[in-house]
Formats: structure tokens, sequence, C-alpha cells
């Protein structure tokens, strides 16, 4: 039986592809909910970081936004899983299921990156738009989420595609804490065949084919801005 013949009997006939679609329905869900939460925790960070005030109070908030950034884009992805897994989360007496602590640790970490991101947008939008709206009596927070960030978002939604096609390549790792993810489900068949050269190629195209169908949505996404952006202008 050749390599090929063994991983489609291990894959199809074996039903290897229930592994398969719950790993891909694991790698969906921590990417997209690790992205949303990021963006959050990104837009709040970007925020504190480009307030104005030299308050003691926002002053602390702006050095802990520092060292939170620092510290998770200074250490690897798979560190921090394995350190809130197996410290920090029993630690303080968390508990809940690897899927759901992969979204929050995923969540986290884009954050940082998330804040970089959305800090260059809103600094991409022209200071006359704060300017604008503080002249007018609105508030620097009103400005900032009503006027400023819709603005900063267009601007950096090619990058935040970049970083959720990052979060699906980095949930590779979920499977140091018995995440069933597709990695996982591919290494599974590969132990049983114990043959890996086809199993991971196949994975190898699984991942390729995830990455271009999210680029040609982001494309399609700045496309559809662009053809609206022209038609307000018309307008």
């Amino acid at each position: 039986m050749n390599n090929f013949a063994k991983f489609w009997r291990q894959f199809y006939e074996l039903g290897g592809y229930h592994n398969f679609l719950q790993g891909l329905k694991n790698t969906a869900l921590i990417a997209v909910l690790g992205l949303v939460i990021g963006f959050i925790i990104g837009a709040v960070i970007s925020i504190v970081k480009l307030i104005p005030s030299k308050h003691p109070i926002v002053k602390f908030f702006k050095g802990f936004a520092e060292a939170y950034v620092a510290l998770f884009r200074g250490t690897p992805m798979v560190v921090q899983l394995l350190l809130m897994h197996f410290g920090l989360f029993p630690l303080i007496g968390l508990s809940l299921d690897s899927v759901f602590e992969a979204v929050i640790i995923f969540g986290m970490n884009s954050g940082a990156y998330m804040s970089e991101i959305i800090r260059s947008g809103i600094n991409a939008v022209d200071v006359g738009q704060m300017e604008a709206g503080r002249c007018v009596g609105v508030s620097y927070s009103s400005t900032m989420v009503h006027i400023i960030l819709p603005q900063a978002i267009k601007n950096i939604i090619p990058t935040i595609g970049n970083e959720f096609i990052t979060l699906i390549k980095e949930t590779s790792v979920v499977s140091f804490i018995a995440v069933m993810d597709i990695t996982k489900s591919f290494q599974a068949i590969g132990t049983s065949t114990y043959e890996y050269f086809v199993p991971y190629i196949v994975l190898a195209l699984v991942y390729l084919i995830i990455v271009l169908a999210i680029t040609l949505g982001i494309k399609a996404i700045e496309k559809n801005l662009k053809k609206s952006e022209r038609s307000g202008g018309v307008k």
C-alpha cells in the first residue's frame, strides 16, 4: 500500500476526518474569537496610550499598557499558552475548557499587536478631525469612538486581515494544551500510519487554502469600501 493510500484509508475509511472537522472548528473558533477579543483590548490600549492627559491615573494606565504590549510581543505564543494553562489559570482557580482557554490567551496576545495596528491607524487620520470634534463641544472619548476610530479601521483592514491570518497559523500550537486543531488532526493520522510526509503535505495545503480564502475576502472588503467611498464622493 502506497503512502497516499495509507493516508486516505486513515483519513476517510477509518474516520480520521472527524478529527479534522473538529480541529477545523476549533481553529476557526480560536482565531475568530481571539481576533475579536484582541481588537477590543487593542482599541482600549491604543486609546489609553493616545490620551493627552498627564494625570497620575492616566500615566499609570499608560505604563500598564506599555508593559502589557512589551510582555505579549516579547514572548512566544507557545510560552504564553503553557504558562497560563499550567501556571496562572490553576493558580487563580480558573477552570475552563481548553478551547476557551486558548481563545482567551490568543485574544490577549492579539490585543498587544492590535493595539499597535489601531494606534497607527488612528495616527494616520488627519489631526484636524479630532480638533474639529473638540471645537463643536464633543468630548475626547466621543470624538475618538464616533469620528476617529471608524476612519482608522478603514485604513487598517488589510493589516487586521494579516493579524487574522497569523492567528490561524499560530493555532497550530494549541495541541500543547490538548486542544484538537487542524495540525493535531493530521499528526494523529501520521501517528496511526507511521508515515508523516503525506499528512503534512495535505496539512500545508489546507492552511494555504484557508489563507488564500481569507486574503480574497479581505481584498473584496477593500474593494467594496473603495467603491462606497467613490460613490459617496460623487454624491
